[in-house]
């Protein structure tokens, strides 16, 4: 039995979910990508409609916090305008890919991202799960830690496509057949890998089903590690404290040129050449705080049993060089999905599991300790 409400979906412009501080809208930027206009009128609507936080989620997307009704149905309304609404709650779910930030606009990663997000918003898509979803790379991937169900690398003028969890995989020789493979694993997934609305990938290889036609064995591929604050082979990448933003400061990078929304919770600028004075950001690749997932925790949010934010603030100078932490208001660990040198999970206001070299399903190592008793 858990002790939280699992959902089975993501928040959305036209489908929003209910908080402890309002509503959560999530802006899914087409290509992760926001024009100088778009985050302006975004930082606007954030300052006039929420309550003044922003989120920047591991899926490459904004949230908007604290909205109610009324502002909910004028940011609605704002967002259509900028061209960053979809056509209806259906198609916005399903539009779950992500682009590497550094890939080149209009090159060939970005179009086979475009040819995925349109054909998973047509009439005769296939009835996916809500969290179900696609990474796109480029020749060097940089989104192997991103959680996705399918992934497609680029190689030379060619595409692998590989499910998630699979040692398989199908390939494709351009852009356009690149598309086309990926949506025949996806229509293959969904055949057999959804149950009551809901799967993952991994999920449905665990249960070995038949290989679907071409499927051959996926070469051993270079990772890049995923970067952090500093120059990028497109601009510059700036860090934030659990992937929560201010408008002044979405307002602020957006004067230094488009931006790139990464599902590491960092701004990239597109063609900065030197750190934009965004106040508040981080600058430095080594600060703990990079090394922390925590999730809104409470009072924020209504599953939350401990205000683990400010309790990650505190425990960030204590972190060991390489360490890394994740506190999680809950056993849901919403923040966070891999593993960490030291987990939290909040059991009460001042009483948490500590899980040792795991992820949020690892069984605890210590239970019931307090703040002070945290050994770090």
């Amino acid at each position: 039995m858990t002790d939280y409400d699992i959902k089975g979906w993501c928040p959305g412009a036209l489908r929003p979910m209910a908080s402890g501080d309002g509503l959560v809208l999530r802006i899914r930027a087409r290509n992760g990508r926001l024009t100088p206009d778009q985050a302006q009128g975004i930082a606007g609507l954030a300052r006039q409609h929420g309550n003044g936080l922003i989120d920047l989620t591991s899926r490459a997307n904004l949230q908007l916090r604290g909205l109610n009704a009324q502002g909910h149905a004028a940011t609605i309304a704002a967002l259509a305008e900028m061209g960053l609404l979809d056509s209806d709650a259906r198609s916005e779910s399903r539009r779950n890919v992500i682009l590497s930030p550094f890939a080149t606009v209009g090159g060939p990663a970005w179009q086979v991202a475009e040819g995925i997000a349109r054909a998973m918003t047509q009439p005769d898509a296939p009835d996916t799960p809500g969290k179900f979803g696609f990474a796109v790379d480029e020749d060097v991937p940089v989104l192997g830690d991103v959680p996705s169900d399918i992934r497609l690398r680029q190689i030379g003028t060619g595409w692998l496509i590989l499910p998630d969890g699979g040692d398989w995989g199908l390939s494709a020789p351009d852009t356009d057949s690149a598309v086309h493979a990926a949506m025949a694993l996806t229509r293959w997934f969904a055949q057999g890998g959804i149950h009551e609305g809901r799967g993952r990938m991994r999920d449905y290889l665990h249960r070995q089903p038949d290989l679907p036609a071409g499927a051959g064995p996926a070469p051993q591929m270079p990772m890049r590690q995923a970067p952090g604050p500093g120059p990028a082979p497109n601009g510059w990448m700036l860090g934030f404290a659990f992937g929560q933003i201010t408008p002044a400061q979405l307002a602020t990078a957006a004067k230094a040129g488009p931006l790139r929304l990464t599902p590491w919770r960092a701004l990239l600028i597109e063609g900065a050449t030197e750190p934009p004075p965004v106040p508040g950001a981080i600058l430095d690749a080594s600060d703990p705080l990079l090394r922390i997932h925590a999730c809104t925790g409470a009072p924020a949010c209504p599953q939350a049993h401990a205000d683990v934010r400010a309790l990650a603030r505190q425990l960030a100078a204590h972190l060991a060089p390489g360490q890394s932490l994740h506190l999680s208001g809950c056993a849901k660990g919403c923040a966070h999905r891999g593993r960490a040198s030291l987990t939290l999970i909040a059991e009460g206001p001042d009483r948490f599991d500590l899980i040792r070299d795991g992820d949020i399903r690892t069984p605890a190592t210590q239970t019931g300790l307090s703040a002070a008793q945290i050994p770090l």
